[in-house]
């Protein structure tokens, strides 16, 4: 399958976005697995080579979570 994207000289900003979209997917699904470390091993954010809190932990599933619920919005997933 080809895909042709067309844009016009004044629009460069909006063919970078488009060329960087799977960047943005790297980056969230980064992001996705150091929270994920926080939750299941957890694994200090704040303090490098530390346990995480209790509080730590649960904002990090939280963050997890709205992270997913914002991707489903857009139709996204990580792991496809």
């Amino acid at each position: 399958m080809n895909i042709i994207l067309e844009f016009g000289d004044d629009e460069t900003k909006e063919a970078e976005t488009a060329l960087n979209g799977w960047k943005w997917k790297l980056a969230m699904y980064d992001l996705d697995q150091i929270l994920r470390s926080t939750v299941k091993h957890n694994v200090s954010i704040l303090n490098n080579n530390q346990q995480a809190t209790d509080a730590e932990i649960n904002v990090a599933d939280k963050i997890r979570e709205e992270l997913r619920e914002i991707l489903q919005q857009y139709n996204l997933n990580l792991n496809d």
